[in-house]
């Protein structure tokens, strides 16, 4: 059995070599850049959300508390005319990238660690590059695609968004396969 300590290099390396494709793909293709709409009215919609002073937070619109609230007319009838939607609000102030990269390498490193502990438990000493390859992606694309599916199932992300975030996840997977399986060792 393969020690954790011992897949230390692949698991840096691999949250280095994910970190920079990822910034390539956000600075340089640019392809998420169609994610995200503008509203036609944002100044009127910031208004309105500003004179209700929310927190930061998630919300949902129309809100209902329970299932026994769903069912009464005037919740349909909010369903029916719409918006329906969720929205997450940040704290206000100019965004910053900084935190948010460093969240971002965190949580590549935990990505690695979680492939590292499955691979040191399941494959011995020898295993072949392709036999690696094929565990640690496939753990690693399920860990970053899977978020982006379930907000496409459960809120409303539109498909082409989460298509994108799955070119990634399968980006990042391989990169990361590829990275384990030549450093694990042989």
């Amino acid at each position: 059995m393969i020690s954790l300590s011992q897949l230390w290099m692949p698991i840096l390396a691999s949250s280095v070599v994910v970190f920079v494709l990822s910034s390539l793909i956000h600075t340089v293709l640019k392809w998420h850049e169609a994610d995200y709409l503008p509203l036609p009215n944002e100044d009127e919609i910031r208004a309105v959300i500003n004179r209700g002073s929310p927190a930061a937070g998630q919300y949902v619109v129309p809100h209902c508390p329970d299932m026994k609230a769903m069912k009464t007319e005037q919740t349909r009838k909010k369903f029916v005319e719409g918006p329906v939607g969720f929205v997450v609000l940040r704290r206000p102030g100019a965004p910053t990238m900084g935190p948010a990269l460093a969240s971002w390498f965190v949580y590549l490193l935990v990505v690695g660690v979680l492939a590292a502990y499955i691979a040191s438990r399941t494959l011995p000493v020898g295993t072949s590059i392709a036999g690696v390859f094929r565990l640690i992606a496939t753990v690693a694309f399920l860990t970053y695609a899977g978020g982006s599916v379930q907000a496409g199932i459960w809120m409303g992300k539109p498909w082409s968004a989460v298509g994108r975030d799955v070119v990634d996840a399968a980006i990042y997977a391989i990169a990361t396969g590829l990275v384990f399986g030549y450093a694990y060792p042989h």
